[in-house]
């Protein structure tokens, strides 16, 4: 049976290609959204600073400069007593007097020519020098004081202390500077540093030596330096020397290596000699090698020291331990009546002594 094409039909018509169309469209709107977002992160992307770290191995070279040679010095530690503080000077300072210059030619080329000579330790030109220059011109404070320089220097001190008494009769107003350094030396007088001996001497050393410290070895050395009642002594003078000596594990008796291992520090300031002595104290610190180094070169421990107490550069008292080493010093006072001074050795630490501080005072607290 054919049906008839004018006769409508009962079910429900679907526009099937306008809907193929709409989703197209709406598919390619999707995609130009997503491509659009996509681009829109790039560009921002794109603005951000990125900072890339890259290890880039190199060769350096560095040169390390060659160590100077060691140059010899001298062994002894040297402990001078500190000085006490100076006075303040004026604000306005008074215009310093200088030296007068000699009147006459001639008498000044003489006083030049005796002090070349006086330097050169020859005494007797300076004088028939100066002794022209006196004849020449017997009123100038120059020749005078040089003619009191070289008396002085030749120990005729009578003499000396009158040209020096001349020069201080002229005044600031006809001397000069030299009116105050023969005033100087007439107040001072020419007392020798040999004059010190048997008015300044060492006391009894105490020595603690304790082989197993921490570090390595250490000793700790005491050292007592007495006076005598009612003697000036000059400070500035005074000078303590020690030569520390070590054995090697070979015999050798050698001595101080290094400078450094040694600290000081006086006692008993101030330094007013009250109880007619002041102490020194010195620490020698050895320190302790690795077996590698103590077998190649041989270990070393405390052997002793020479203690020499100075005064103005001349040695007034020695006390070496043990007594052998006071033949390695070069010199040394004459030898002191009696049994020679044994140092005490000490089985404890002094009671004012604290491992924990170091040897010099603590600074005070603000």
């Amino acid at each position: 049976m054919v049906s008839d094409p004018q006769q409508p039909r009962t079910g429900l018509k679907v526009p099937v290609f306008p809907v193929a169309c709409w989703f197209l469209g709406l598919m390619a709107f999707v995609q130009l959204l997503v491509a659009g977002m996509a681009l829109a992160t790039r560009l921002e992307e794109s603005r951000e600073v990125r900072v890339v770290e890259k290890e880039v191995l190199r060769s350096v070279v560095v040169r390390v400069p060659a160590p100077a040679p060691a140059q010899a010095t001298e062994p002894s530690v040297v402990s001078r007593p500190p000085l006490p503080p100076r006075e303040p000077e004026p604000a306005i300072r008074p215009t310093p007097l200088a030296v007068p210059q000699v009147a006459d030619p001639r008498s000044e080329r003489m006083v030049q020519e005796a002090r070349q000579a006086r330097v050169a330790g020859d005494m007797g030109l300076a004088i028939v020098k100066l002794e022209e220059a006196l004849a020449q011109s017997p009123d100038d404070p120059c020749v005078r004081y040089e003619l009191g320089l070289v008396h002085e220097q030749m120990g005729v001190y009578d003499i000396a202390a009158g040209h020096y008494e001349a020069v201080f009769q002229m005044g600031a107003s006809g001397a000069g500077s030299l009116y105050e350094m023969a005033a100087s030396k007439l107040r001072d007088g020419f007392e020798q540093p040999e004059a010190m001996l048997g008015k300044m001497s060492l006391g009894r050393v105490r020595i603690f030596n304790n082989p197993n410290h921490e570090g390595g070895q250490r000793v700790i050395l005491t050292i007592p330096v007495q006076k005598a009642p009612a003697d000036e002594i000059d400070v500035a003078g005074i000078a303590v020397s020690v030569i520390f000596f070590n054995r090697t594990s070979k015999g050798e008796i050698v001595q101080l290596e290094d400078k450094s291992w040694v600290t000081e520090q006086w006692t008993t300031l101030p330094f007013d000699w009250a109880g007619g002595e002041e102490s020194l104290r010195m620490i020698y610190s050895i320190p302790a090698q690795d077996h590698q180094t103590e077998h190649l070169f041989g270990g070393r421990a405390y052997y002793g020291q020479v203690v020499s107490l100075m005064y103005q550069g001349e040695v007034l008292d020695v006390q070496a331990w043990p007594r052998d080493l006071a033949a390695r010093i070069p010199r040394q006072p004459a030898a002191p009546q009696g049994d020679l001074m044994l140092p005490e050795f000490q089985n404890s630490l002094p009671p004012d002594f604290d491992p924990e501080l170091g040897v010099l005072p603590a600074l005070p607290e603000e």
